[in-house]
C-alpha cells in the first residue's frame, strides 16, 4: 500500500511520461520544427538574456515541461507560505536574539536602516519572495525530495520569463502533447502574484486607488545597463496596459522630496517595488553625491515592497532555519515540522563549533574539508550562481583551495548540506537541425503568496542552474487526465 503522498508521486509520474511519449512520437524534423517555432517565439516575446557588450542571447525554453499534480502543487504552496513567513521574522529575531544576529550580521550602516524602518512594519509586512528549490515530483518520495536551497526576498527574478515561458508553452507545446488523457494547466501569473501584493499593501497604509485618487506605482531598478534580464520596463508596460495604473520606472537618483513626500519626475510616489538592496543603495552613494533620503523615507514609512524585512535576504538564513536550537525557541510546531523537512543544514562558514548534520557538535572546518561530496559552498550574499562550488563536482584539491579561500573571509561563504537535483532528459536542437536528448538539472523558483503559486523551472547541464550561467527555463504545469 502506498500512502496518499506517494499515489501523487506515481501519478505525476504517469503524466510525466505521457508528457515524454508524446515528444518522444514526433518525428525528427517535426520535433525540430517545434524547438525552431519555440526559439523564434522566445526572441519575439523577449526571452532574452543581455551579455556584456549588449551582446543579446535567447534564453533556450525546453519544449518537455515538468508535471506536478494538484495535490503537490497544494503542499508546495503551503510549504512555501510557511517558509516565506519564517524568513520574515527574521527581522524580529534579528532584533531579539544575539545568536540569530550572529548568523546574520549585517554591516553597521545596513543595520541602520533596518532599524530604522522597524517599527512602520507592524501592521503589514509586504515581501515578495522567490524561494529556490529542488523537487523531484515524479517519484513516491516526492515530499521528502522538496528542499528549499536559497531564499531571494528582493529583487525577484524571472518576472518577465516565466510568464511568457508558460504562454509559449501553452501556445506551442501543450497542444502537441496534451490530450483527454493529459491536460495541463498553467501556474498563478508572477505579475499578477507581485501586482496583488502592491495593491493589498496600498489599502494597508491608507493610500488605495479610486477614481478621484489613483496611486503611482514606481518601479526601481539601477539606470545603467548590466548583464541580465530587462524585466523592470517590460512590467512597466505590462501593468499600464492592464490595470491603467501609473508606472514610473526610475533609477534611486531620480527620487526626491517635496513637500514631506517623496516623488519622481514630479510625481508623488505611493509605493516603490525595488530590485535594489540597501548594500547597493550604499554603494551607490558612496561613489558620489547622491542623495538617498527619499529611499530611506520610503522604507521608513512602508512604502516599499519589499520591506526593509527582505534586507536579511543572506543564504545564512538557513543556517538559523535548520537549528534545531533555535527552531525550538522561536518556532511553532507545525513551521518545525515543515522547516526540518526541506530546510537542509547550513551554517555560515567561519572557525567555530557547531552542530553538525548527524546531530553532533563539533568544528566546522574540518568536517567542512574531510565532507567534499556532501556539501557545496556559496558566497552567502551574491547572486546568479556566482562563486558556488558544489563539492562533488571537483576534486580534493580544488575543494581543499576553496574551502581555505571560504575560511579565510569569515562571514562570506555559507557550507549547506547537497540536495539532490533531479536529472531530466530534454529535447536540444544542435546547429545542423539535429535533435539530441540531454540530461540536464532542474530546479524550480517558487513565488507564493496567499493568492497563489508562481514556479520558475531553469534547466542546465551543469549543476549549478541559473539563467545568468546560461541555464534554460522549463515550463512548470499542473496535470490531470484519465485513469492510469
Amino acid at each position: 500500500m502506498h500512502t496518499p503522498s506517494e499515489e501523487q508521486g506515481l501519478r505525476a509520474r504517469r503524466l510525466q511520461g505521457r508528457a515524454e511519449a508524446a515528444i518522444h512520437r514526433m518525428d525528427p524534423a517535426q520535433l525540430s520544427s517545434l524547438l525552431e517555432q519555440v526559439e523564434q517565439e522566445s526572441r519575439r516575446r523577449g526571452l532574452v538574456y543581455v551579455r556584456e557588450g549588449d551582446r543579446i542571447e535567447v534564453v533556450r525554453l525546453f519544449t518537455l515541461p515538468v508535471i506536478m499534480t494538484r495535490e503537490q502543487h497544494a503542499y508546495v504552496h503551503s510549504a512555501s507560505m510557511t517558509l516565506l513567513s519564517a524568513c520574515k521574522r527574521l527581522r524580529l529575531l534579528y532584533h531579539a536574539d544575539p545568536e540569530v544576529r550572529s548568523a546574520l550580521q549585517l554591516p553597521d550602516d545596513e543595520e541602520r536602516w533596518l532599524f530604522d524602518a522597524h517599527a512602520s512594519l507592524r501592521r503589514h509586512d509586504p515581501v515578495f519572495a522567490r524561494l529556490d528549490a529542488v523537487v523531484d515530483f515524479a517519484r513516491p518520495a516526492w515530499k521528502e525530495s522538496l528542499t528549499f536551497v536559497e531564499p531571494n526576498l528582493s529583487g525577484v527574478g524571472g518576472l518577465h520569463l516565466l510568464p511568457m515561458a508558460e504562454q509559449i508553452a501553452a501556445q506551442l507545446v501543450v497542444p502537441r502533447i496534451g490530450g483527454h488523457d493529459l491536460v495541463l494547466e498553467r501556474g498563478s501569473d508572477i505579475r499578477e502574484l507581485m501586482f496583488q501584493e502592491i495593491v493589498d499593501h496600498l489599502e494597508a497604509i491608507g493610500r488605495a486607488a479610486s477614481a478621484s485618487t489613483p496611486r503611482v506605482v514606481a518601479l526601481v531598478e539601477p539606470g545603467e545597463r548590466t548583464p541580465g534580464v530587462e524585466e523592470q520596463e517590460l512590467l512597466q508596460r505590462h501593468f499600464r496596459v492592464r490595470y491603467g495604473v501609473e508606472i514610473v520606472h526610475a533609477d534611486p537618483r531620480e527620487f526626491s522630496i517635496d513637500g514631506g513626500e517623496v516623488t519622481c519626475r514630479g510625481r508623488v510616489v505611493d509605493v516603490a517595488y525595488r530590485d535594489y538592496a540597501v548594500v547597493d543603495l550604499l554603494a551607490l552613494q558612496a561613489q558620489g553625491s547622491v542623495d538617498l533620503e527619499p529611499m530611506r523615507r520610503l522604507f521608513a514609512e512602508n512604502r516599499m515592497v519589499s520591506s526593509i524585512s527582505a534586507e536579511i535576504d543572506q543564504k545564512s538564513n538557513f543556517e538559523v532555519l535548520s537549528d534545531p536550537e533555535l527552531l525550538d525557541r522561536h518556532f511553532g510546531p507545525d513551521e518545525r515540522d515543515v522547516l526540518a523537512r526541506h530546510i537542509p543544514w547550513t551554517r555560515l562558514v567561519r572557525e567555530r563549533r557547531t552542530q553538525l548534520p548527524d546531530g553532533r557538535a563539533g568544528e566546522l572546518a574540518p568536517y567542512v574539508q574531510a565532507n567534499r561530496e556532501r556539501l557545496v559552498l556559496k558566497p552567502n550574499r551574491s547572486y546568479g550562481g556566482y562563486g558556488v562550488v558544489v563539492g562533488a563536482a571537483v576534486d580534493d584539491a580544488a575543494w581543499g583551495q576553496a574551502v581555505e579561500a571560504a575560511f579565510s573571509t569569515p562571514g562570506q561563504f555559507v557550507v549547506q548540506a547537497k540536495a539532490e537535483v533531479p536529472v531530466h532528459l530534454l529535447p536540444v536542437r544542435r546547429d545542423d537541425g539535429v535533435v539530441d536528448l540531454e540530461p540536464c538539472y532542474v530546479v524550480m523558483g517558487f513565488a507564493p503568496s496567499r493568492y497563489g503559486l508562481a514556479t520558475l523551472g531553469r534547466a542546465s547541464a551543469r549543476q549549478v542552474v541559473n539563467v545568468a550561467q546560461r541555464g534554460g527555463l522549463v515550463a512548470v504545469l499542473i496535470g490531470h487526465g484519465g485513469k492510469g
